[in-house]
Parts: C-alpha cells; structure tokens; sequence
C-alpha cells in the first residue's frame, strides 16, 4: 500500500526539527558559563584599575612622539640677515639663496655656526640699505649662546657666497674652511682659529663664469688627505638672463628656469700634500657631456659615500632638472658615472626632477642604503633604496610615507637624523619656493613654506615614515634654503639650523619631550691619525639588544651646508653597548668597550698605532 506524500513530508519536517533543536541544547550545554566561574571571573574584572585615561594619553607606537622645537635665534645672541641683492630685475641667483654649516673652529669642543651671505648687485643703489653684508662666524660658549667672531676670525668677506665645506686640508689639527660662490671660490686655513686666505697657492678658485654651489672634502685617493668636490651650476651671467627675459602669466617676468640655462662642470682638485690643490676634473672622469659636446650637470647638491662597499668613496650629485649623477669611484684616480644603472638618475616615472639637497642613511639599521633628495615644488621628495642591500636603488618615497607630504613642498635642505633619540633615522626638510608672488597664479603654493619633520616608525609600521603635524617652531613658514644640525647646547639631542632666502637664520633647539630614562644616547668624536685628523670618511657601528645603528663622518649634507662631525646615536631606553666598531678611512678597523652612555667618547686612531 502506498504511503500519503503529504504526511510523509510532514514527519520528516518533525524530525529535522527535532534534531535542530537537540543541537541547540547541546551547544548551550558545552558553551555555557561554569556558575563556580562566573563569581571568578567578575571578581577580577573588578580589581582591574580603570586605564581609560592612560591608555588616552599613551603614545601609540605608531604615532610620532611629542617633537617641538623652538626658535632660539635672537635669544641665542645671533642677529643674521641674508641679503639676495634682489630689487625687482628677477635674477637668477636671487632666488637660490645661501648654506650654512656646524664645525669646530676653535677646537674647544662644541659647534660654532659659519653663516654664508650672498652680495648686492654692484651697479645698483640700494639707498639706505643696511652695511655691506659679509659672511659670518658666531662661537659657541658650549651652552647654546652664541658671538658673534666674524671680523677677529677675519671672515668678513664680502662675495655672492652660496655653499660653504669644512676639513683639515693640511692636517694641523685645525678644521679649515671651503666657500663656494657666484665667482670665483674662496679657500680659507684656519691659523689656530684666524682664517688665512690662501685660494691663490692651493689652486681652487675655479673659473670667474662658473656659479659653484656645494663642495665637500674627502679622501678620493685614500692617500690620506682630504681632496676637494665642487659642484656647478648653470651657465649664468646677468646679460644671458635679462636676454631669456622668462615670464610667468599673471606675474610678469619672473625668475628663470635651469632649463633655459646651459650645464657646466663640475671640479675635483687633487690634494698634492703641500697645500696646493691640482684640478683632475677631466682626467678624473666626472665631467659628463652630451652628444654635441656640451655639458649635461647642473649640480646643487653633492654627498659622498660609500655606496657599494668597496672602501672607495663615491659621489653622489644631485642636478636640477637633469639626471642625477652616481660617480663610482674606481680606486684608480678616475670615477664611472653609472646613477641610471644603479637607478639614482630619476624619479620613479622615469624623469629627471627638479633636485636640490641630498642625503644618505641606513634608515632601516639593516643593509638597505636610502638617499633622499628633495625636490621642486609639486615634485614629492624622492627615497631611492637598496634591496636588502643590493642595488639599483628604488624610488620608494611613496610607500614608505614621504611621498604625498612632501608633493607640494619646494625642498632644497634635506638630512637623516634620529630627532627623538629612539634608535632609528628621522627626516627633516627645508622648503621655500623661489618665486615671491607664485601664489597669484598657484593658489597650492606659497613663498614661504613650513619646514617638515617625518618620524621613522620602524619596520611594524605600514608607512615607515610619518609626517610630524606640530613640529614647533620648525613648522613656521620661511624661505628655507640650507639645512644643518648640531648638539649645540650639550644635551644630547640634534638642533637645527635653517638658512633663509633674503631674511634672518633660524637657530631651532630640539625640545624633546621625554621622561627620564626614555632616551638615552651616545656620541662618538673620532681622532683620525696623519693628514685627516677628522677622519672624514670613517664608520661608526654600535650593537645593542636593540640590533645595529651605522652611521659615518661626513660633514656634506643638504644643500649648500655641513652639519657637526661627531655622531650621534639614539639609544631609546637601551643603557648598555654590546659593541662599538670604528672602521677608519683606511680601511682598519677596531672595536671598543663602551662603560656609559649618555656622553660623548672621544676615539683616538693613535692609540692603535
């Protein structure tokens, strides 16, 4: 006999639900809270304290620390004003300014501040003007305050200065000075702490017609003393400008772009050991030209370093609105321009940009070298990169954060430097645009502009670099130009110095907000044996539980500027060194005992002589 569909259908519906049901009951069973427990339970969620208002005020490890800094020009005793000679005819070295630069002069330990002033033009009256402007050095008393020394250092020199590079040319002991100008350039021996012209013996005035920029001393031989690099700029005379008559609609003539300028070459001067300098710019390989002959450069920063590891010091130019130059040094007198192989000539679209200041750091503490070059406005800053220490280099500016923050500045002044002491490189850049009345025809642009601080936060974080939103008095809007940094108050940290376009100097001292034991450091002062008692050119590696820090002495960095030769590494809360190993411009090296942090250690080459 056949079965009803419809009452079959039915009992089957009774029996899924049936069985649903014992599977709530046997869930709820397994899952539900031990009556014994809950009283446990509650009990220690009342001992808890209540962390909602510290965990508000916690510093999410993500998130940049409290970093101000705080303009202490004036209170510091220096009254600085760069004169650009501009009064309308918009000339092209009006608009660039000048650099600036920490060193030593007196050796009596702390960092004075060498300021570079530009000229007026001679063949226009300035009427009531101010005193013809110089050049000026101002001493450091160790606490921060400063004097001004420019005349008994006899420094009052009157030029269109641009770029100033510091180093024991003869090996005296006595840190010389290097000024690079519109002209001809400007060599200075520091005589127990009087600086003697001597541009004339040494050979490194350069041509009359060449517009040099920045310069730095190295060792290119490894002969032991220290050799000179000087980058030019464009062609440039006043007559060639005023015939370019560039003009920008809305403002009129306006200041021209390097475009419309020819290139130029650059020069590197032998140390002969004698005082005198011999030109090897052309036998040397770094004077790069373009089919028809005439020179590709254009160079407005210039940083040295070792960039495969070969003990060679190699260069690293930085030219505006062509390719960038990587000069391998070969270890025979002569240097390979190889920037497009290694991935340093452009920027990640494959275009040559409008490049200012350069620098170069271990940002991550591991093998992987970052050079970050600052750009033209609406050009983000550029952060090429090694994999895992290999190269080419890769512009990597926009996952790691810089990028996008950085597009609408115009960045000449760029440095790596660890601001909050934790262990790891931060960055700071100087921007200004070169145009005072660009925001008539570019409501994104101003004249002025914030300078920008990006704290490193590591390897756990998505973005490597974050954009610090209140830096201080570091965010005031100035026609920033040169960058510099120095310990110039003794108390760990890295102040900064800005030069500005045609306006006063910016003394900035990092205020770091930190609790005791928070942030600890170390500075090394390295004594180099024989001609470069600097020793420029030397490493410095620190290991802590922590992992590695690299760092290197080299005074060349930014545009037109030098920062301090002693190096600073942050420690965070670390109080022990596990090793500390200097390798010195020779290629020896040694690992010291560190007993304390929290000081400056002073090594010396000799005693491992």
């Amino acid at each position: 006999m056949s079965r009803n569909p419809i009452r079959q259908a039915f009992m089957q519906s009774l029996l899924v639900l049936a069985l649903i049901a014992l599977l709530i009951v046997a869930v709820w069973l397994l899952v539900r809270p031990d009556e014994t427990n809950t009283a446990h339970i509650e009990e220690i969620v009342a001992t808890v304290p209540d962390t909602t208002q510290q965990a508000d005020q916690a510093v999410n490890p993500e998130n940049p620390p409290a970093l101000r800094f705080t303009d202490i020009t004036r209170q510091a005793g220096i009254a600085f004003q760069h004169v650009n000679a501009a009064y309308g005819e918009r000339l092209m070295p009006e608009s660039m300014g000048s650099g600036l630069g920490f060193f030593d002069y007196d050796n009596d330990g702390d960092p004075d501040l060498f300021v570079v002033n530009a000229e007026r033009w001679p063949d226009h009256d300035y009427g009531d003007a101010p005193p013809v402007p110089t050049q000026h050095l101002y001493r450091n008393d160790g606490r921060g305050q400063f004097t001004d020394v420019t005349e008994q250092a006899g420094l009052a020199i009157q030029t269109f200065g641009m770029g100033v590079a510091f180093g024991d040319f003869d090996g005296d002991g006595w840190t010389d000075l290097f000024l690079s100008t519109l002209h001809e350039n400007r060599l200075f021996r520091n005589d127990r702490g009087h600086f003697v012209d001597v541009t004339a013996q040494a050979g490194v005035a350069g041509r009359t017609q060449d517009w040099s920029t920045s310069a730095a001393f190295l060792d290119m031989d490894n002969d032991g003393d220290l050799d000179l690099f000087v980058t030019n700029y464009v062609f440039w005379t006043r007559r060639f400008d005023l015939e370019i008559d560039f003009r920008l609609t809305g403002i009129g003539r306006a200041y021209g772009a390097p475009t419309h300028f020819p290139g130029t070459d650059s020069y590197l001067y032998r140390n002969d050991g004698n005082g005198h300098f011999t030109d090897v710019s052309s036998s040397a390989g770094i004077q790069v030209h373009n089919p028809d002959g005439s020179p590709v450069g254009k160079g407005l920063g210039v940083r040295p370093f070792d960039y495969d590891g070969d003990g060679r010091i190699d260069l690293l130019v930085a030219n505006d609105t062509v390719r960038n130059f990587l000069f391998h040094n070969l270890g025979n007198g002569r240097f390979e321009e190889i920037g497009e192989f290694e991935g340093l000539a452009y920027d990640r679209d494959g275009r040559a940009t409008g490049a200012m200041g350069i620098d170069v750091g271990y940002f991550r503490n591991d093998a992987d070298l970052a050079v970050v070059i600052g750009n033209f406005a609406n050009e983000m800053s550029s952060l090429f990169v090694t994999a895992e220490g290999h190269t080419p280099f890769a512009d990597e500016a926009v996952i790691n954060g810089i990028g996008p923050a950085s597009r609408l500045a115009l960045t000449f002044g760029v440095a790596f430097l660890d601001l909050d002491l934790d262990g790891r490189l931060d960055l700071v850049q100087a921007n200004g645009h070169l145009e005072p009345e660009i925001n008539t025809i570019q409501p994104s642009q101003t004249y002025a502009q914030p300078g920008q601080a990006f704290w490193n936060c590591g390897e756990a974080c998505r973005d490597l670099y974050r954009p610090i939103t209140d830096p201080g008095d570091l965010g005031q809007r100035r026609v920033g130009r040169g960058l510099a940094y120095a310990d110039i108050d003794a108390d760990g940290d890295l102040d900064l110095a800005i030069s500005v376009n045609g306006g006063a100097i910016a003394l900035l001292r990092n205020d770091l907000d930190t609790l005791p034991g928070e942030r600890h450091w170390l500075r090394i002062k390295l004594q180099g044996a024989g001609a470069n008692p600097e020793a420029i050119g030397a490493r410095v590696r620190i290991r802590t539980a922590n992992g590695d820090q690299l760092r290197e002495v080299m005074p060349t960095r930014g545009y037109l500027s030098q920062v301090e030769l002693p190096i600073t590494f942050g420690l965070g809360e670390e109080t022990e060194i596990e090793e500390l190993t200097v390798t010195w411009p020779d290629g020896s090296s040694e690992t010291r005992t560190v007993e304390r942090v929290d000081t400056t250690l002073t090594i010396s080459e000799d005693d491992t002589l």
